[in-house]
């Protein structure tokens, strides 16, 4: 027993930790990858027309940023664990919807409701690792978010390969619900957030949760740090209007540039058509599937790699490179389109080489800072903001795609996204700070200190300079939760 009066907590694996805590990213990337397959093939029992193709593919996003909009009070009132299995439970109700739909109407508002319990997912996710994770490997840990996601996209290709004989497309949407199962059989057993437990005064459960979480640490100093934040706000929660106070909006405008920028970077163009455009270069269903099923694999070695060096390299090189990257292999896309005959097995080697810039930067890092740079008081409601600008620009690039490869072609298509690209780079080398080996505390600490807000500089940075003072961990831990 402890002098908490609160016996030893039993220490928590961590792999199964990050895993079923980021296991919600594969219902995103399932969904994403599976549609691409499915139509294909309902394109020809539906007659689906190729804007009718824009809105099979852009309906899930359109329930997403919906989902993520709604979301941000069950962040703050339910807390993130509990978000994150309401959030799965919804998408199960819209893929079993979807499995029964006898025509294109139905599909799509299935579509909707799964969309939207994804929506609530991608808000709450992020937030959930970042405040679970230890400082020194946050960026790791929270990239598992993104691996997840490309791990579905790759899962989905690979099913629609599979399939691709029998012509099943019902049984494609199926297999999505596997995650769903085991994300609601595993979330229950995992703990709610420090963060969250001390913003309800629960400091004896944060505790208990640190230690299991993150083992030998300065509880004192986690609690500490989080609780300074805490008392400097007037109220425990935020609202929309506290977003564009002078104190959150420098946070607001960062987040929504990483989230639009990652969409309009072209990646779910890809994720969502590649089948299409690789049968439009000459490829058969099959090897189009195929082919999809070869990028799928490389997003998630290209993540895995990301893992191990996000927390070494830094955020924001990693997004200047990738930006200039994706760029490069975007324009010399459009080349070869325009100039190489049935030149679907390059447009491949182009593909994974753009996907090498964006999970480099792009695709592993704006989930990453975005979690990252909201203060504790908002930082709900400015995931769920964020998450609902990115699903917007995620549903306008899926939904006007196929009507600008119908009029301008994948080339045109390709240039334009490249040109985005290079704009991205100049917006990230001009705002973007790098957050990399701070604390979340110390990270809002100095965005407070640097704009001087009415709480009193001089407060301010008293404590951020004692979150920031050296410390013995050796000497300082909690030995109240131990």
């Amino acid at each position: 027993m402890t002098d908490l009066g609160v016996a030893e907590p039993r220490r928590i694996n961590k792999g199964v930790l990050y895993f079923f805590g980021a296991l919600g990213g594969i219902l995103f990337g399932y969904d994403i990858g599976v549609i691409s397959g499915v139509l294909l093939f309902i394109e020809k029992s539906w007659n689906l027309s190729y804007t009718m193709d824009g809105v099979v593919g852009a309906c899930f996003a359109f329930g997403a940023m919906f989902g993520a909009a709604i979301g941000s009070r069950w962040i703050d009132r339910l807390g993130r664990r509990r978000s994150i299995m309401l959030g799965g439970a919804i998408f199960g109700i819209g893929t079993l919807g979807c499995l029964a739909s006898p025509d294109v109407g139905l599909f799509v508002a299935f579509r909707f409701i799964a969309g939207f319990g994804v929506g609530v997912t991608s808000a709450t996710i992020p937030a959930y690792l970042s405040e679970l994770a230890p400082r020194s490997t946050r960026g790791a840990l929270s990239a598992l978010n993104q691996l997840m996601i490309v791990g579905g996209v790759a899962i989905a290709y690979g099913v629609d390969w599979a399939l691709s004989s029998s012509g099943d497309w019902r049984l494609m949407i199926a297999f999505g619900l596997v995650p769903v199962v085991m994300l609601l059989i595993g979330m229950p057993f995992l703990p709610e957030t420090p963060r969250w437990l001390l913003m309800r005064g629960r400091e004896q459960e944060a505790r208990r949760v640190i230690r299991a979480a993150q083992g030998d640490v300065d509880i004192d100093r986690e609690v500490k740090e989080i609780q300074t934040v805490i008392k400097l706000d007037t109220t425990q929660r935020g609202n929309l209007r506290d977003l564009v106070r002078p104190w959150a909006l420098p946070a607001l405008l960062i987040a929504l540039l990483l989230g639009v920028g990652q969409q309009f970077s072209g990646v779910n163009a890809i994720n969502v058509y590649a089948p299409t455009m690789f049968k439009a270069l000459g490829a058969s269903t099959s090897s189009s599937l195929g082919e999809s099923l070869a990028i799928g694999v490389a997003k998630v070695l290209l993540t895995i790699w990301v893992i191990f060096v996000v927390d070494k390299w830094g955020r924001r090189p990693l997004l200047l490179v990738g930006s200039l990257f994706m760029a490069a292999m975007l324009a010399a896309l459009g080349v070869v389109v325009t100039t190489v005959q049935g030149g679907s097995g390059f447009a491949v080697l182009l593909f994974i080489a753009y996907l090498a810039g964006y999970e480099l930067g792009w695709g592993a890092i704006v989930w990453l800072m975005v979690s990252e740079v909201f203060p504790l008081r908002v930082r709900g409601v400015g995931m769920s903001v964020t998450s609902t600008a990115l699903w917007a620009a995620t549903f306008m690039v899926t939904l006007v795609f196929p009507i600008m490869d119908h009029h301008i072609g994948l080339a045109g298509s390709s240039w334009i996204f490249a040109g985005i690209n290079i704009v991205l780079f100049i917006l990230v080398l001009a705002f973007v700070p790098e957050t990399k080996g701070r604390s979340l505390e110390q990270i809002e600490l100095d965005m407070r200190h640097r704009i001087g807000l009415r709480h009193g500089a001089a407060a301010i940075a008293g404590a951020s300079d004692e979150l920031t003072s050296p410390t013995d961990a050796s000497t300082t831990h909690d030995k109240a939760a131990v």
